[in-house]
Protein backbone atom coordinates (compact mmCIF):
# COMPACT_ATOMS: atom_id res chain seq x y z
CA UNK A 1 0.00 0.00 0.00
CA UNK A 2 1.55 3.39 -0.64
CA UNK A 3 2.90 5.36 2.09
CA UNK A 4 -0.06 7.86 1.53
CA UNK A 5 -2.84 5.43 1.41
CA UNK A 6 -1.15 3.78 4.67
CA UNK A 7 -1.03 7.54 6.29
CA UNK A 8 -4.56 8.26 6.11
CA UNK A 9 -5.26 4.27 7.21
CA UNK A 10 -3.54 4.70 10.63
CA UNK A 11 -5.38 7.99 11.05
CA UNK A 12 -8.51 7.25 10.51
CA UNK A 13 -7.92 3.73 12.89
CA UNK A 14 -6.76 6.20 15.56
CA UNK A 15 -10.01 8.98 15.24
CA UNK A 16 -12.59 6.00 14.96
CA UNK A 17 -10.84 4.15 17.97
CA UNK A 18 -11.03 7.58 20.05
CA UNK A 19 -14.38 8.24 19.28
CA UNK A 20 -15.60 5.12 20.15
CA UNK A 21 -16.75 6.17 23.38
CA UNK A 22 -19.07 8.63 21.87
CA UNK A 23 -20.51 6.16 19.55
CA UNK A 24 -21.02 3.91 22.54
CA UNK A 25 -22.78 6.70 24.61
CA UNK A 26 -25.11 7.72 21.30
CA UNK A 27 -25.48 4.31 19.97
CA UNK A 28 -29.39 4.19 20.08
CA UNK A 29 -29.86 7.58 18.52
CA UNK A 30 -27.40 6.99 15.71
CA UNK A 31 -29.04 3.45 14.88
CA UNK A 32 -32.20 5.04 15.30
CA UNK A 33 -30.88 7.70 12.23
CA UNK A 34 -29.16 5.14 10.28
CA UNK A 35 -31.94 2.38 10.06
CA UNK A 36 -33.51 2.91 6.89
CA UNK A 37 -30.30 2.88 4.99
CA UNK A 38 -29.65 -0.83 6.71
CA UNK A 39 -33.26 -1.92 6.19
CA UNK A 40 -32.63 -0.50 2.33
CA UNK A 41 -29.06 -2.81 1.73
CA UNK A 42 -30.75 -5.81 3.74
CA UNK A 43 -34.06 -5.83 1.38
CA UNK A 44 -31.59 -5.48 -1.65
CA UNK A 45 -29.47 -8.19 -0.68
CA UNK A 46 -32.78 -10.39 -0.78
CA UNK A 47 -30.54 -12.82 1.76
CA UNK A 48 -31.34 -16.73 2.94
CA UNK A 49 -31.02 -18.32 6.07
CA UNK A 50 -27.69 -20.41 5.06
CA UNK A 51 -25.80 -17.32 3.37
CA UNK A 52 -22.56 -16.08 4.66
CA UNK A 53 -22.21 -12.34 4.97
CA UNK A 54 -19.51 -9.56 5.31
CA UNK A 55 -20.62 -6.55 6.78
CA UNK A 56 -17.61 -4.29 6.34
CA UNK A 57 -17.27 -0.51 8.11
CA UNK A 58 -19.46 -2.03 10.70
CA UNK A 59 -18.80 0.13 13.07
CA UNK A 60 -20.75 -0.96 16.62
CA UNK A 61 -22.32 -4.01 14.46
CA UNK A 62 -25.04 -2.60 12.10
CA UNK A 63 -26.58 -3.24 10.13
CA UNK A 64 -24.47 -6.87 10.55
CA UNK A 65 -26.19 -7.83 13.96
CA UNK A 66 -29.84 -7.43 12.15
CA UNK A 67 -28.57 -9.28 9.59
CA UNK A 68 -27.85 -11.91 12.31
CA UNK A 69 -30.73 -12.73 12.88
CA UNK A 70 -32.00 -13.60 9.34
CA UNK A 71 -29.20 -15.91 7.96
CA UNK A 72 -29.94 -18.24 11.26
CA UNK A 73 -27.84 -20.99 9.84
CA UNK A 74 -25.34 -18.91 8.13
CA UNK A 75 -22.58 -16.46 9.68
CA UNK A 76 -21.90 -12.73 9.31
CA UNK A 77 -18.35 -11.56 9.48
CA UNK A 78 -18.45 -7.90 11.00
CA UNK A 79 -15.39 -6.01 10.31
CA UNK A 80 -14.19 -2.25 10.51
CA UNK A 81 -10.86 -0.78 10.82
CA UNK A 82 -11.07 0.36 14.51
CA UNK A 83 -11.39 -2.80 17.24
CA UNK A 84 -12.68 -0.68 19.56
CA UNK A 85 -15.39 -0.02 17.55
CA UNK A 86 -15.89 -3.70 17.18
CA UNK A 87 -15.45 -4.41 21.16
CA UNK A 88 -18.52 -2.56 20.90
CA UNK A 89 -20.46 -4.70 18.52
CA UNK A 90 -19.65 -7.97 20.29
CA UNK A 91 -20.56 -6.06 23.29
CA UNK A 92 -24.18 -5.75 21.55
CA UNK A 93 -24.10 -9.16 20.26
CA UNK A 94 -23.88 -10.63 23.44
CA UNK A 95 -26.92 -7.84 24.55
CA UNK A 96 -29.09 -9.29 21.96
CA UNK A 97 -28.28 -12.68 22.23
CA UNK A 98 -26.44 -13.19 18.79
CA UNK A 99 -24.10 -16.09 18.61
CA UNK A 100 -23.49 -16.45 14.89
CA UNK A 101 -21.01 -13.84 14.05
CA UNK A 102 -17.46 -13.02 13.92
CA UNK A 103 -15.52 -9.78 13.93
CA UNK A 104 -12.21 -9.16 12.44
CA UNK A 105 -10.24 -5.33 12.52
CA UNK A 106 -8.95 -4.92 9.02
CA UNK A 107 -8.81 -2.87 5.98
CA UNK A 108 -10.97 -2.83 3.49
CA UNK A 109 -8.67 -2.75 1.06
CA UNK A 110 -6.96 -5.67 1.86
CA UNK A 111 -9.56 -7.90 3.27
CA UNK A 112 -8.15 -10.60 4.88
CA UNK A 113 -9.96 -13.72 2.99
CA UNK A 114 -10.16 -16.07 0.64
CA UNK A 115 -11.57 -15.44 -3.14
CA UNK A 116 -15.34 -16.40 -3.17
CA UNK A 117 -15.91 -16.65 0.54
CA UNK A 118 -19.45 -14.38 0.76
CA UNK A 119 -22.53 -15.26 -0.61
CA UNK A 120 -23.19 -11.24 0.07
CA UNK A 121 -21.65 -8.04 1.27
CA UNK A 122 -23.66 -5.22 3.10
CA UNK A 123 -21.37 -1.95 3.64
CA UNK A 124 -23.34 1.24 5.27
CA UNK A 125 -21.49 4.32 4.89
CA UNK A 126 -17.74 3.41 4.51
CA UNK A 127 -17.06 4.18 0.80
CA UNK A 128 -16.83 7.89 1.69
CA UNK A 129 -14.03 7.04 3.88
CA UNK A 130 -11.70 4.44 2.02
CA UNK A 131 -8.53 5.86 1.17
CA UNK A 132 -8.55 3.85 -2.02
CA UNK A 133 -12.23 3.31 -3.17
CA UNK A 134 -11.70 1.17 -6.15
CA UNK A 135 -8.99 -0.78 -4.30
CA UNK A 136 -11.89 -1.72 -1.53
CA UNK A 137 -14.73 -2.10 -4.37
CA UNK A 138 -12.69 -4.91 -6.21
CA UNK A 139 -11.25 -6.15 -3.24
CA UNK A 140 -14.79 -6.97 -2.17
CA UNK A 141 -16.00 -8.28 -5.52
CA UNK A 142 -13.01 -10.64 -5.53
CA UNK A 143 -14.32 -12.20 -1.97
CA UNK A 144 -17.95 -12.35 -2.85
CA UNK A 145 -19.01 -15.71 -4.60
CA UNK A 146 -20.00 -15.48 -8.57
CA UNK A 147 -23.75 -14.71 -7.82
CA UNK A 148 -23.15 -12.57 -4.49
CA UNK A 149 -24.94 -9.28 -3.76
CA UNK A 150 -23.52 -6.35 -3.04
CA UNK A 151 -25.37 -3.58 -1.41
CA UNK A 152 -24.19 0.24 0.17
CA UNK A 153 -25.14 3.39 1.69
CA UNK A 154 -23.29 6.96 1.24
CA UNK A 155 -24.30 10.28 1.90
CA UNK A 156 -25.95 12.14 -0.35
CA UNK A 157 -25.40 15.89 -0.92
CA UNK A 158 -24.89 18.57 1.58
CA UNK A 159 -28.04 20.62 0.30
CA UNK A 160 -29.92 17.34 1.54
CA UNK A 161 -28.36 16.58 4.86
CA UNK A 162 -28.68 19.64 7.20
CA UNK A 163 -27.18 17.93 10.23
CA UNK A 164 -24.16 17.54 8.65
CA UNK A 165 -24.08 21.43 7.33
CA UNK A 166 -25.55 22.97 10.36
CA UNK A 167 -22.22 22.56 12.07
CA UNK A 168 -19.65 22.18 9.68
CA UNK A 169 -20.95 25.23 7.50
CA UNK A 170 -20.97 27.10 10.20
CA UNK A 171 -17.03 25.90 11.12
CA UNK A 172 -16.31 26.42 7.66
CA UNK A 173 -18.08 30.31 7.87
CA UNK A 174 -15.78 30.94 10.80
CA UNK A 175 -12.77 29.06 10.55
CA UNK A 176 -10.06 29.43 7.75
CA UNK A 177 -9.39 25.91 7.31
CA UNK A 178 -7.47 24.83 4.81
CA UNK A 179 -9.72 22.83 2.25
CA UNK A 180 -8.86 19.04 1.63
CA UNK A 181 -7.39 17.56 -1.20
CA UNK A 182 -9.23 16.65 -3.68
CA UNK A 183 -11.11 13.67 -3.59
CA UNK A 184 -10.08 13.51 -0.29
CA UNK A 185 -12.49 11.25 2.47
CA UNK A 186 -15.22 13.02 3.51
CA UNK A 187 -19.11 13.09 4.23
CA UNK A 188 -19.69 14.09 0.52
CA UNK A 189 -17.22 12.55 -1.51
CA UNK A 190 -20.00 9.98 -3.09
CA UNK A 191 -22.74 12.07 -3.44
CA UNK A 192 -22.55 12.98 -7.35
CA UNK A 193 -25.13 10.68 -8.62
CA UNK A 194 -24.25 7.43 -9.52
CA UNK A 195 -20.74 8.23 -8.51
CA UNK A 196 -20.95 4.83 -6.63
CA UNK A 197 -22.87 3.69 -9.99
CA UNK A 198 -19.59 3.75 -11.95
CA UNK A 199 -17.08 2.70 -9.81
CA UNK A 200 -19.05 -0.71 -9.19
CA UNK A 201 -19.32 -0.96 -12.97
CA UNK A 202 -15.53 -0.24 -12.76
CA UNK A 203 -14.88 -2.81 -10.32
CA UNK A 204 -17.02 -5.83 -12.31
CA UNK A 205 -20.30 -5.62 -10.70
CA UNK A 206 -23.13 -6.03 -13.17
CA UNK A 207 -26.74 -5.21 -12.57
CA UNK A 208 -26.12 -1.91 -10.54
CA UNK A 209 -28.54 0.30 -9.27
CA UNK A 210 -28.87 2.98 -6.77
CA UNK A 211 -32.25 4.54 -5.19
CA UNK A 212 -32.32 7.03 -2.74
CA UNK A 213 -33.25 6.81 1.02
CA UNK A 214 -34.59 9.16 3.64
CA UNK A 215 -33.56 9.09 7.16
CA UNK A 216 -34.43 11.14 10.10
CA UNK A 217 -32.14 12.36 13.24
CA UNK A 218 -34.68 12.55 16.25
CA UNK A 219 -32.35 14.73 18.33
CA UNK A 220 -35.50 16.32 19.90
CA UNK A 221 -33.71 18.94 21.04
CA UNK A 222 -30.59 21.57 20.28
CA UNK A 223 -28.72 20.64 23.12
CA UNK A 224 -29.16 16.82 22.26
CA UNK A 225 -27.77 17.41 18.72
CA UNK A 226 -25.07 19.59 19.57
CA UNK A 227 -24.01 17.16 22.19
CA UNK A 228 -24.13 13.90 20.13
CA UNK A 229 -21.97 16.12 17.18
CA UNK A 230 -19.60 17.12 19.19
CA UNK A 231 -18.92 13.40 20.88
CA UNK A 232 -19.04 11.40 17.21
CA UNK A 233 -18.29 13.22 14.71
CA UNK A 234 -14.59 13.52 13.80
CA UNK A 235 -13.97 16.24 11.34
CA UNK A 236 -16.45 18.80 13.69
CA UNK A 237 -14.25 17.93 16.51
CA UNK A 238 -10.90 18.24 15.02
CA UNK A 239 -11.74 21.49 13.38
CA UNK A 240 -13.37 23.03 17.18
CA UNK A 241 -10.03 21.97 18.19
CA UNK A 242 -7.76 24.38 16.27
CA UNK A 243 -10.62 27.12 17.55
CA UNK A 244 -9.95 28.62 21.09
CA UNK A 245 -12.37 29.45 24.04
CA UNK A 246 -13.88 32.61 22.16
CA UNK A 247 -14.41 31.02 18.99
CA UNK A 248 -16.09 27.86 20.08
CA UNK A 249 -18.61 29.54 21.90
CA UNK A 250 -19.16 31.50 18.75
CA UNK A 251 -19.66 28.92 16.57
CA UNK A 252 -22.08 27.05 19.52
CA UNK A 253 -24.05 30.22 19.47
CA UNK A 254 -24.05 29.68 15.56
CA UNK A 255 -25.43 26.26 15.53
CA UNK A 256 -27.80 26.72 17.92
CA UNK A 257 -29.61 29.75 16.45
CA UNK A 258 -29.50 27.90 13.03
CA UNK A 259 -31.32 24.70 14.15
CA UNK A 260 -33.92 26.37 16.17
CA UNK A 261 -34.41 28.75 13.46
CA UNK A 262 -35.45 25.66 11.39
CA UNK A 263 -36.95 23.74 14.44
CA UNK A 264 -39.11 27.17 16.05
CA UNK A 265 -41.12 24.21 17.89
CA UNK A 266 -38.33 23.08 19.28
CA UNK A 267 -38.70 19.48 18.17
CA UNK A 268 -35.44 19.27 16.15
CA UNK A 269 -36.20 16.49 14.11
CA UNK A 270 -33.56 16.22 11.01
CA UNK A 271 -34.30 14.93 7.86
CA UNK A 272 -31.52 13.68 5.75
CA UNK A 273 -30.87 11.82 2.42
CA UNK A 274 -28.23 8.93 1.56
CA UNK A 275 -27.84 7.00 -1.97
CA UNK A 276 -27.85 3.09 -1.94
CA UNK A 277 -26.31 1.49 -4.44
CA UNK A 278 -26.94 -2.49 -5.01
CA UNK A 279 -24.81 -4.82 -7.69
CA UNK A 280 -23.96 -8.26 -8.54
CA UNK A 281 -20.74 -10.40 -8.98
CA UNK A 282 -20.86 -12.20 -12.66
Amino acid sequence: MEQQLEEIREQQKASWNKFSPGWKKWDDLMMDFLQPMGDEIIKLLRLKETDNVLDIAAGTGEPGLTIAKIVTNGKVVITDLSDDMLEIARENALLKGIKNIETQACDVCELPFEDNTFDAISCRFGFMFFPDMLLAAKEMQRVLKPGGRIATSVWNGPEKNFWVTASMGTINSNMELPPPPPGSPGMFRCAKDNFIVELFQQAGFTNVSQREVAGRLKCNTTDVYWNMMTEVAAPFVAALSKADDAMKEKIRREVYQLVNEKYPDGNVQIDSSALVIYGEKG
